[in-house]
């Protein structure tokens, strides 16, 4: 693969990371959850405020790195520990897309549910980008991998399992955290797992052979 070819990769990796932290916050802004990978996070920014949701989001995808050392051991690559910078990097555009959003009124249900929607496209798009790029996973992706692979299952059975387990924990953290309470995770998180998938599966084959020829010009 020419450098040129690589370099236009990554960037497109890097606008992945810009287009998923957006939509995160579009989201996160609806205020009735957000997507399973990151409830937990959400979680935490709520209870924890001296650190902002895209800090927190840059903590939960490092410790998602550690997980895959643990996992794969002496098969984790050291190229892998790249998702460092970037899951920084992802959390800094988190917080800059909470920024944007902030003026979008949502007092009103309806209005909550389209953010929801909005969010779901804008990461899905980011998704796609990611996987045309074809460089590097998310963090959580790649810990998803990881379990696949080393216990040979479906990598579609362990990512089901997975975000079930990753929410259910964001909900016991918030029933912990605010005295019996549900904050962070609710309808949005659920409508986010159930659309997300769909929503991939549209945006892709509208964006792959034009952004594929763009790189591989």
């Amino acid at each position: 693969m020419r450098k040129k070819e690589i370099a236009k990769r990554y960037i497109m990796f890097i606008f992945c990371l810009f287009f998923m932290g957006i939509g995160v916050a579009l989201t996160k802004h609806g205020n009735l959850g957000i997507s399973p990978m990151s409830s937990v996070a959400n979680v935490i920014s709520y209870k924890f405020t001296f650190f902002t949701f895209g800090t927190w989001l840059t903590i939960s995808n490092c410790v998602m790195v550690l997980g895959q050392i643990l996992v794969l051991r002496r098969n984790f690559k050291p190229i892998q520990l790249l998702q460092i910078p970037l899951s920084f990097l992802f959390g800094y555009f988190t917080d800059c897309g909470s920024w944007l959003v902030a003026g979008i009124p949502n007092d009103v249900y309806v209005v909550r549910i389209l953010l929801i929607l909005g969010g779901v496209v804008v990461i899905a798009f980011g998704i796609c980008l990611g996987i045309i790029a074809d460089v590097m996973l998310n963090s959580g992706e790649a810990l998803v991998k990881a379990i696949a692979d080393v216990s040979k299952k479906e990598f579609g059975n362990v990512k089901v399992i997975f975000d079930v387990t990753w929410v259910t924990l964001s909900v016991i953290l918030s029933l912990i955290f605010f005295n019996g309470k549900l904050i962070g995770t609710r309808e949005g998180t659920l409508i986010s797992a159930l659309t997300l998938g769909f929503a991939v599966k549209l945006i892709r084959p509208l964006i792959q052979k034009p952004l594929t020829k763009l790189i591989e010009k």
